[in-house]
């Protein structure tokens, strides 16, 4: 049980926060790892920048929001992100024009994601010579344990459940459900061993579902994950003791999100 245990919370800081995606009604979360992945991948096609750390956190005293919708275990409440990058740049480039190219990547690249990043914190940690990408730096631009791939591949590779929560089998009805929402790439199970869970609860009279995912390139995530919201929640209904409430987790998205708004097909 104690290396059991020790492994959850170590894959728990690997996937970093959980961070929110939209708005208090949208009701999703996206992993850090997954976030930073993508504004990672963006900045590295800038010439001669190589990320040495990325992180998204909330920004300081600015003000958040209760969500409508029960999120996540530990996932950050709605509200402003601020990203901090520590990077190298290269002598070749005029440091200011630099910083100014990876800022605007970094907060386009967010926005294009759902995130609400309203400051992107830079560092400089070095200068290099050569226009090199910092493509070989990936791994340290996702700020986070370089462990992480290949845990969060084992439970991406998880099958589908079958059943959890109250009632039992009802997660395995609306696991194909999910699933089959234009934009979602497979379901996923990174946080606990089932992708789909769903929670009937009494005080007050209610059912809430949970839904850990992919998104398929060529999405906006977070149009991929309100279709999903309301997919499973219509699909839900029937029998439920009142409302009915559905959270979105993603755990993985495409290198490059699409232009922001773009509508997820």
């Amino acid at each position: 049980m104690t290396d059991a245990l020790t492994q959850a919370v170590r894959h728990q800081l690997d996937l970093g926060r959980l961070l929110p995606l939209g708005g208090p009604d949208d009701g999703t979360w996206i992993t850090e790892e997954a976030a930073v992945r993508v504004l990672g991948r963006v900045v590295a096609g800038i010439p001669g920048v190589r990320m040495e750390s990325l992180r998204v956190g909330a920004a300081p005293l600015e003000p958040v929001s209760e969500p409508a919708v029960r999120p996540p275990a530990s996932a950050l409440p709605p509200g402003p992100l601020r990203i901090d990058a520590a990077f190298t740049a290269s002598f070749g480039q005029p440091l200011p024009e630099t910083a100014l190219e990876v800022r605007h990547a970094l907060l386009d690249a967010a926005e294009g994601l759902g995130l609400t990043a309203v400051a992107a914190d830079l560092r400089v940690t070095d200068l290099h010579q050569g226009p090199e990408t910092g493509g070989a730096s990936r791994s340290a631009a996702r700020g986070l344990r370089p462990t992480a791939d290949a845990e969060a591949e084992a439970a991406r590779s998880s099958p589908p459940a079958t059943g959890t929560g109250s009632p039992q089998g009802l997660a395995g009805e609306l696991a194909p459900v999910a699933a089959g929402v234009p934009g979602v790439a497979r379901l996923t199970a990174v946080l606990g061993s089932r992708p789909v869970k769903v929670e009937d609860h009494d005080d007050p009279p209610g059912r809430h579902i949970e839904v850990q995912l992919a998104v398929a390139p060529g999405h906006r995530p977070l149009d991929v994950a309100r279709a999903v919201r309301a997919a499973v929640a219509a699909a839900a209904t029937a029998g439920a003791p009142g409302p009915v409430t559905a959270a979105v987790l993603i755990t993985e998205t495409t290198d490059r999100p699409p232009v922001t708004g773009s509508p997820a097909s």
